[in-house]
């Protein structure tokens, strides 16, 4: 189903049935955009929680200046970002403090655990590309996750984080080179 017949089915009065529909089709690929970010299946599950919530209240005023696609990656991607904002101000707060927990300090890249054996996997291979990525900052972080996961285009970024396609493709740029250094300099 395309998004203008599921905004024609929500627009008709089944609205029910075409969000089920609107959920079928993109919860997969936002689940797997805000996760890249989150990195944790149970906060991934939330933030994809509050987006489909924010989703179900907007659809009703969406404009249809860009795709349903883009306006959605647009709530998941902002909805990503407060959540980051949230547990970083929370981890700040409560770092070793009385109340700290481990969930909380196992964001950080250093805390991945390298394995005895000296044999490369692809896990191995994964974890290190991630702790590559968690060391960049959060807007060459989702540029980078965007482009390079997703294979977004940089003009329906643009359109996604409301960035000019130029400054898109530096982020993107450095994100790659930082990566690289990253990659190169750790064993």
């Amino acid at each position: 189903m395309t998004d203008k017949e599921l905004l024609e089915l929500f627009h008709s009065g089944k609205r029910e049935k075409a969000y089920t529909l609107l959920i079928e089709t993109y919860q997969q690929r936002i689940y797997y955009h805000i996760r890249r970010m989150v990195q944790n299946h149970d906060d991934a599950d939330d933030v994809m929680q509050n987006t489909f919530i924010k989703i179900w209240k907007g659809l009703e005023n969406f404009r249809a200046d860009s795709q349903l696609f883009t306006w959605i990656y647009r709530i998941a991607t902002n909805e990503t970002i407060t959540f980051i904002n949230s547990r970083n101000r929370k981890a700040t707060i409560s770092f070793d403090g009385p109340d700290s927990d481990d969930d909380e300090r196992s964001y950080s890249p250093s805390n991945y655990i390298k394995g005895d054996s000296h044999q490369v996997d692809g896990d191995t291979i994964l974890q290190k590309l991630q702790r590559a990525i968690d060391t960049l900052p959060e807007k060459q972080k989702l540029v980078f996750n965007l482009r390079y996961y997703d294979e977004m285009p940089y003009e329906q970024m643009s359109e996604v984080l409301g960035t000019s396609e130029g400054a898109l493709k530096a982020s993107y740029h450095h994100a790659a080179q930082k990566i690289e250094k990253f990659l190169l300099s750790t064993d």
